[in-house]
């Protein structure tokens, strides 16, 4: 899915970790825990991205987590 232009994905067979997404954008991604959304760790995006990603993900946080339980549930 895109929004705001970044493209919001999830990699298929990732173990056991919680409901999280990955976002892209210009060649740099980063990862997103979710409920709570919160950044899971080190990214190329500087630390203002991730606050402005970190708003996207918690506002379409009901989406995000819906598609992460469809995709998983494959």
């Amino acid at each position: 899915m895109r929004i705001h232009g970044y493209r919001f994905f999830f990699y298929s067979n990732e173990g056991s970790e919680p409901p999280h997404v990955h976002v892209e954008h210009a060649g740099m991604i980063a990862k997103f825990w979710l409920a709570p959304v919160e950044s899971a760790g080190r990214s190329a995006f500087d630390a203002r991205r991730i606050r402005l990603l970190e708003t996207i993900v918690a506002r379409h946080e009901f989406l995000i987590l819906e598609a992460w339980h469809e995709h998983s549930d494959r």
